[in-house]
């Protein structure tokens, strides 16, 4: 947690990562004037981890939401969120919008664009793992092996600016995923939105236009999520800033902190 007001900036990590991921965040942002809390999602760092599909599906993620929103008691919400992090912020969204002041998407697709893009092959191809973490147990088997081995590899595959993602916070990383029960509550994530949790409830309830103020930033690099995400996404959000950034990849806040920053303050101070 970092500054003080009225004013809360939420902000929700995604997968690999933990709190620690907006590390670069922070500060900025409560210099701004904001007030800014990072909490671990459940099943994350110290957080419990609930046994069962069931607890990991959008509807009880948003549950921890509204009840952090509850107990900022802020007259304004600003909800920022990455990866996971971000899908948990686009359906908050999509059903709690007068919640909301504003909405800050990093490399995280609406659920709708997602969809479209699954039928591709260029995304398809992209997201084979969600189909490798729905087998039982082998996931957590393999990410586990040797320390979180993989789970570094991930980082330094998927990091553009290395600099920004030093050894000791990858380390940080592995060793929480190698917490008992960590990785199954990381992986059910996947495993419920993929067995009703979620995207198909949402699918029949459809997808509002979002007229919250909404800002994405995209870092072009990504290897897990294609820029095509982007495509038609202002068929869906009604006051849209998009902001692409070519240096960057998945971790784009981590890759490039000073310019996210930057457009995350400006736009803010700017609505």
């Amino acid at each position: 947690m970092a500054g003080t007001g009225d004013r809360l900036v939420l902000c929700l990590h995604g997968f690999p990562e933990c709190a620690l991921s907006w590390r670069y965040q922070l500060h900025s942002l409560a210099e701004a004037g904001y007030r800014v809390w990072a909490p671990n999602l459940r099943g994350y760092g110290e957080t419990t981890r609930p046994v069962g599909l069931e607890a990991y599906a959008i509807e009880a993620l948003l549950e921890d939401v509204s009840g952090l929103v509850t107990a900022a008691g802020a007259s304004q919400i600003i909800l920022v969120g990455h990866d996971w992090g971000g899908i948990i912020a686009w359906y908050y969204a999509l059903r709690y919008a007068e919640r909301l002041k504003a909405l800050v998407i990093l490399n995280a697709p609406h659920p709708a664009c997602f969809e479209r893009e699954l039928q591709h092959w260029r995304q398809l191809r992209r997201s084979w793992y969600i189909g490798m973490f729905q087998i039982p147990r082998l996931p957590e088997a393999a990410l586990s092996a040797s320390q979180g081995y993989i789970i570094g590899k991930i980082f330094e595959r998927m990091t553009i600016q290395r600099e920004h993602m030093p050894d000791a916070i990858v380390q940080h990383y592995r060793q929480q995923a190698c917490a008992p029960g960590a990785l199954t509550a990381m992986l059910n994530y996947y495993r419920a939105a993929l067995r009703g949790g979620g995207a198909l409830r949402q699918r029949r309830l459809g997808y509002p236009t979002i007229d919250v103020p909404t800002l994405v930033l995209w870092g072009l690099q990504d290897q897990a999520l294609g820029p095509h995400n982007l495509d038609a996404l202002n068929h869906f959000v009604s006051n849209l800033a998009v902001v692409r950034m070519a240096n960057a990849g998945h971790f784009v806040h981590e890759d490039e902190p000073d310019r996210v920053n930057h457009e995350v303050v400006t736009w803010l101070q700017n609505l």
